[in-house]
């Protein structure tokens, strides 16, 4: 592929709801360009963009894909994102890297969650969108009712620059307002022909035409005056208006067309060349290519035969083949090897690449995604990512027992790949907890273990780290008396139980006259400390206790620290039998943040919970952020639940806050639950 400077490139995220048709949309520009001899199908699994085994599996995208398309002497790089949900991360790290968005919407869903949820994210990263309606050749296709809902949604200044002929099984070309002219296309081949506006459309291209020209005159104070003197603005004068106004993002163009029927591409491809600011437009008269060298790397793929692969945009300098670039955020230099331009899983390798310019590159040490390549004499850190926090969590472990350490390498590879995963050791529950976007994020992840590095994982909900702890204040006697042949055992204890609210646990001692001689009192401490380990409920761990060792008596020849040790779990175990013991559960902080709409929803659904609503406080966008405390046992399927009473518009954050008395009843069906457990275990 041939080097492009800066002014001829575009970088244009593709984003929308699942099912809209993004995809396709990019297979049929890159047919339309000549880069693939015939037109894939999501269906049937061959689209340059969907190639990996769980995409073609489940029909939906589940990486960020670059597809550069070159057309009329640019690159257009094309970033093809999920639309599901669960991969939201992937259009969050496409956005930082892009200057337009391109949101595909279907003509007859119209705008669906994740348009919304990707609008707001294109407008929170300043960026100029287009809107692509997409499947009008679709039963019940709309398109004046999907313009409607587009204005009604996200208000400002929606406005059509191109008109479809003909809807569902009859539509056949779309009407250029620019240039008040017909295209009927031939369907599947992508080619068209110009005629005259049909006579029934005429009257509302004109109108359209006019809301466009006013679009164009209010970008620019000069052509705004000559417009309101109402002088006709040559077609020069309506471009510049529309670049400029674009660029400023003063208006949002509306194309549309059919990507399955291939028709409208040719025109879409056309204005992203003609209007989309390049990067060069963007540099505020700064020679990016004569920057220093400045590239962030966006996404990262693990491929277990080429290794890790970095995907990168370069935003200042020249990248260059075989040259040694610094990593700013790990303070390590990189030898960065061949170059290549990725168009799906396709690689061509280039020598070098110009500020403005997406690439990638394989077997870098120590980079991953959000890491700024640099020169080491000239360090930049460009702000880095911020993904969505990961929060369906589940407990996993390999199938065969002898696979731990080919998981453990694995998770280090997937974990590298996707920065929307958490993975942590839980040293209570001896589980390994890996958390991520929703059950598809967590099932593919499973997948991929088992189809890329031959491991096979079970996976359940996660344990609950439960606690006890006392409720009364009791004294206890530990006595540990052993008589063998020779020398035998002895240690003898009094201790003190007593809750302590605020603190794990305390130890004191206050012997008076050597009853348990010094040396001994150390061990008496362990042997308190391993006893907490094991509460006498259902084997947790115990925790809010304060032990005074007050007597004991000890054998001159027969006492030792083993002795003492257990003769003081002995007596840790009886007093917290006799001391009201209770079982304790974990208590979250948790924020949710909703459509004002779902409020009552979700504060029953907490209230469901056994959870606690704190406050309420608004937040800009119609938003409302719910405080509550929540068990952690209620909300390990919350982000599921969440899901479905918010349509996906919800999310939520949570943190450990204390520990809580879990209720009576709960209690008794726990430690039930937990004693049946160990008996298996010991079984075992």
């Amino acid at each position: 592929m041939k080097i492009y400077d800066t002014g001829f490139l575009r970088n244009i995220a593709v984003i929308g709801h699942g099912g809209s048709g993004k995809t396709s949309l990019v297979e049929a520009m890159l047919y339309n360009a000549g880069h693939t001899n015939r037109l894939g199908k999501v269906d049937e699994g061959n689209t340059v963009t969907d190639f990996a085994p769980e995409e073609i599996k489940r029909k939906i995208s589940v990486n960020t894909t670059p597809a550069p398309c070159e057309w009329k002497d640019c690159k257009i790089n094309l970033l093809d994102t999920p639309g599901y949900s669960d991969f939201f991360g992937e259009v969050v790290g496409a956005l930082r890297v892009v200057d337009t968005v391109l949101v595909v919407v279907c003509a007859v869903s119209g705008v669906e969650v994740q348009t919304e949820i990707g609008w707001q994210e294109a407008t929170k990263s300043n960026l100029p969108k287009i809107v692509f309606i997409n499947k009008l050749d679709r039963e019940n296709a709309n398109f004046d009712n999907v313009l409607q809902q587009l204005r009604d949604t996200f208000g400002g200044n929606i406005v059509p620059v191109q008109l479809p002929i003909g809807s569902e099984a009859q539509f056949c070309g779309i009407i250029d307002i620019l240039t008040m002219k017909a295209f009927k296309y031939s369907p599947g081949e992508g080619t068209y022909q110009e005629e005259e506006i049909p006579e029934d459309l005429r009257e509302m291209a004109e109108a359209a035409r006019e809301a466009l020209v006013e679009a164009a005159a209010e970008a620019d104070d000069e052509l705004l005056m000559k417009y309101l003197d109402g002088e006709t603005l040559t077609e020069e004068e309506i471009n510049l208006g529309l670049k400029k106004g674009f660029k400023e993002r003063s208006f949002v163009p509306v194309l549309c067309g059919s990507a399955l029927n291939n028709i409208g591409i040719r025109h879409l491809l056309d204005f992203l060349v003609d209007v989309v600011p390049s990067p060069a437009d963007l540099a505020e008269g700064k020679a990016l290519e004569q920057e220093p060298l400045a590239a962030l790397v966006f996404k990262t793929m693990a491929d277990p035969y080429v290794g890790k692969l970095n995907i990168f945009r370069v935003f200042g300098g020249v990248l260059k083949s075989d040259s040694v670039v610094y990593n700013a955020n790990k303070e390590k230099e990189e030898k960065v090897g061949q170059i290549f331009v990725m168009r799906g899983k396709q690689q061509e390798p280039v020598s070098e690449v110009k500020a403005g310019d997406i690439a990638a590159v394989a077997k870098l040490q120590v980079t991953s995604t959000g890491d700024t390549l640099c020169q080491k004499n000239n360090p930049v850190v460009l702000p880095g990512i911020e993904f969505p926090n990961p929060t369906l969590s589940v407990a996993i472990e390999p199938k065969s027992k002898g696979d731990e350490d080919k998981l453990s390498n694995a998770l280090a590879r997937i974990l590298d790949e996707d920065p929307m995963l958490r993975l942590e050791k839980n040293t209570e529950t001896r589980e390994t907890i890996l958390t991520g976007m929703g059950e598809t994020h967590l099932d593919i992840v499973m997948e991929r273990l088992h189809q890329k590095f031959g491991v096979e994982v079970v996976s359940r909900t996660p344990r609950v780290p439960y606690r006890e702890t006392i409720r009364a204040t009791v004294q206890s006697e530990g006595k540990y008396k052993k008589q063998t042949g020779g020398r035998g055992q002895y240690g003898h204890v009094w201790l003190t139980l007593e809750p302590l609210p605020d603190q794990d646990f305390v130890f004191e001692e206050k012997i008076f006259g050597g009853a348990v001689p010094k040396q001994y009192i150390p061990a008496v401490e362990k042997g308190l400390r391993e006893a907490l380990n094991e509460g006498v409920l259902a084997g947790y761990p115990v925790t809010g206790v304060k032990v005074t060792l007050f007597d004991g008596s000890y054998h001159i020849v027969d006492s030792s620290e083993l002795a003492f040790k257990i003769a003081a779990s002995m007596a840790f175990k009886k007093g917290m039998e006799q001391a009201n013991p209770v079982l304790l559960e974990p208590i979250m902080n948790v924020e949710v943040t909703v459509p004002e709409q779902f409020m009552g929803d979700i504060i029953g659904d907490l209230n469901g919970k056994r959870g606690r609503i704190l406050g309420m406080e608004p937040k800009e966008g119609g938003l409302q952020v719910i405080k509550a405390q929540v068990p952690l046992a209620e909300m390990y399927r919350y982000a599921i639940d969440l899901k479905s009473i918010t349509q996906g518009r919800g999310s939520f954050k949570m943190e450990f806050s204390h520990y809580e008395e879990v209720p009576p009843r709960l209690a008794e069906e726990i430690i039930e639950k937990r004693r049946a457990e160990l008996e298996k275990e010991k079984e075992k």
